[in-house]
């Protein structure tokens, strides 16, 4: 890497760094930094969600589908169109409508309204899991970025440099400077994905006849897909935007709800057929390459998640790659510093409510960083111990869709009130889906552990309110 890209990356980062401060100054308490004011416009909103959702890690995940199955890997985010769209039409209204969830900052705070307090706690710990565990993912995503991209770096030592930038900038700027730069970071890394690295990546490959004489016919259909596959994307990915903590907090940042739904709807767009095909296609030259031996020599057990960026790093040109370079970490910062938002926003609100009441806003604004610090050690120590992006993503994914999906559509849209249902739901599918991936059993029909949490979770819930219901009619009757 030339000294030109070094200086560009560095004079990047310093910038988001800089945007952090900025927003740490000009923050006046936890509404600033937890919902950006409650007043940021559909785009801003649509452009954060969709560099929140996709980023780093499902750029760097999508690359990897696209080295190994082709064009067919982008059906992933397909799941992601549909379920944003889904929670437009329907979720959002009920939030957005509803005078009671003005002043919410966290998503477990929708279940204290809706169940009691001890149901929000459960669901805070949940949260705070899954969140925890997706931050990690992000780290490990840039650190596999970095690593590939400056071969003189070691992934260990990648991982120390990503997880420090993420969290001190996290720590710093809160939301509002999350959504902003998020904007500027989507833009720069959509534009360098379109106009610089897929038309040099294709060139450098031979066009589209050394493509094609490089890989078979599967790679350019969209049928090189198990069904089992897309089911098990769509059970994962489509609820998490019913239930995704760093969602909630921006359809609380949306200044109403028609800027929420436009928002979503722009979302949507942006994950498919945009960034999923533009995703998959470079990974698809990246196993080109790899194939042509232009990347990827002598390394045993090259990694398909390692592919885009080696391939990029190859590709471009002084000056240009350290622009793309910076925009594609600040694709994965975008991410991380959201779950870390996430999590902090959970212990702060959810867990240890009762002592930040108690505080001054400036106090809980000190408090809330110290949270996002601890919590962004503890994701860094995860994602040392973990190797592939895709799978940690799709188990902090997995986690909190089986617990608390099926107990928020009872509250929300069937008025359900059984405090012990959902509870024992939570637990109930949380635990099944951790069981089953942790386990090692091979599951009927290679579904995801995930289906069968939601399985389980549903038919706690259905159990234990049926049984509630009973009882009380049997007492009545005597």
């Amino acid at each position: 890497m030339a000294l030109i890209d070094l200086v560009i990356f560095f004079i990047y980062m310093v910038v988001m760094l800089g945007v952090g401060y900025y927003f740490m100054k000009s923050n006046k308490g936890q509404d600033d930094y937890y919902v950006g004011g409650r007043d940021i416009g559909p785009w801003h909103i649509g452009l954060s969600v969709v560099a929140t959702d996709v980023g780093g890690g499902f750029s760097v995940g999508l690359g990897g589908l696209g080295f190994v199955m082709g064009l067919s890997g982008s059906w992933m985010l397909f799941t992601g169109l549909l379920g944003a769209w889904l929670a437009a039409v329907y979720l959002i209204p009920k939030v957005k409508s509803n005078p009671a969830f003005a002043s919410f900052y966290t998503f477990p705070q929708i279940f204290k309204y809706l169940y009691n307090n001890q149901v929000a706690v459960v669901a805070g710990i949940i949260c705070f899991v899954g969140y925890l565990g997706f931050t990690s993912s992000q780290l490990l995503a840039g650190a596999k970025l970095a690593s590939g991209t400056f071969p003189a770096l070691d992934l260990n030592m990648a991982l120390i440099i990503m997880g420090i930038i993420a969290v001190v900038y996290t720590v710093l700027g809160g939301l509002k400077a999350v959504i902003y730069t998020d904007t500027i970071q989507w833009i720069i890394l959509l534009m360098g994905f379109i106009f610089i690295g897929l038309p040099i990546s294709y060139f450098h490959v031979g066009g589209w006849d050394g493509i094609r004489s490089t890989l078979p016919d599967e790679f350019f259909t969209l049928t090189n897909i198990r069904w089992q596959d897309f089911v098990n994307w769509g059970i994962t990915i489509m609820p998490i935007w019913f239930v995704g903590m760093t969602l909630y907090q921006r359809i609380f940042a949306s200044r109403d709800e028609a800027s929420a739904k436009k928002a979503w709807f722009i979302a949507g767009f942006f994950e498919w057929p945009v960034m999923a095909f533009l995703g998959v296609s470079l990974g698809l030259l990246a196993r080109v390459a790899y194939d042509q031996g232009l990347i990827g020599v002598g390394i045993a057990d090259f990694d398909p998640e390692m592919g885009l960026p080696i391939l990029l790093s190859t590709v471009l040109p002084a000056g240009i790659m350290g622009l793309m370079m910076s925009a594609y970490f600040s694709a994965v910062l975008s991410t991380a510093d959201s779950c870390l938002m996430a999590a902090s926003g959970n212990l702060t609100t959810d867990l240890f409510k009762k002592y930040f009441d108690r505080q001054t806003d400036k106090k809980n604004m000190r408090l809330s960083q110290l949270f996002t610090l601890i919590i962004g050690a503890c994701a860094l120590l995860i994602a040392w111990q973990m190797s592939n992006v895709l799978t940690l993503m799709i188990y902090s994914y997995a986690f909190m869709v089986s617990g608390l999906l099926v107990p928020l559509l009872a509250g929300l849209f069937l008025n359900s009130t059984n405090a012990l249902a959902a509870m024992a739901s939570m637990i109930g599918g949380g635990c099944t889906t951790l069981l089953l991936s942790l386990g090692g059993w091979k599951l009927p029909l290679e579904l995801d552990p995930n289906l069968f949490g939601v399985l389980m979770s549903l038919a706690v819930f259905l159990l234990v309110h049926t049984y509630g219901k009973n009882k009380k009619t049997n007492i009545k009757s005597r």
